[in-house]
């Protein structure tokens, strides 16, 4: 059972895409450090977009988008991963995060939300091969 690990959980390489467009916009590698997930842009797919976070509130204001750490705190609880927070470096926002995997681990639902997971917007990201 250890080769499908990669397939049972969320660490490794996932395309993410644009809300409005579909196209895919970057890819992020999500690492697990002591039970806590994280994740960071690898590399950026949609190169229109802009390359610093200008409208990061944050530490990460006028950051490089590229290698910046989006996805922070998510804990596996059950068969989904919440408590944690993920950026969108388009709008500078801060939203709750939970995340579940789907199609036998080649997708992952994120779910990105402020106040309740109700009140919020579902992602599809695709595991890189």
């Amino acid at each position: 059972m250890a080769s499908a690990q990669t397939s049972d959980s969320i660490t490794g390489l996932w395309k993410t895409f644009d809300d409005e467009t579909n196209q895919p916009a970057a890819l992020v590698q999500i690492i697990e450090k002591n039970g806590v997930f994280s994740g960071s842009i690898t590399k950026l797919l949609d190169t229109s977009g802009p390359s610093t976070c200008e409208k990061c509130t944050d530490s990460r204001k006028g950051k490089p988008i590229l290698g910046m750490e989006i996805l922070s705190g998510l804990k596996k609880i059950g068969e989904s991963y919440s408590g944690g927070q993920i950026l969108d470096p388009d709008d500078g926002e801060i939203y709750k995060a939970e995340m579940k995997l789907k199609d036998q681990g080649a997708k992952l639902d994120l779910r990105a939300y402020i106040g309740i997971p109700l009140l919020g917007r579902t992602q599809t990201w695709i595991r890189e091969k």
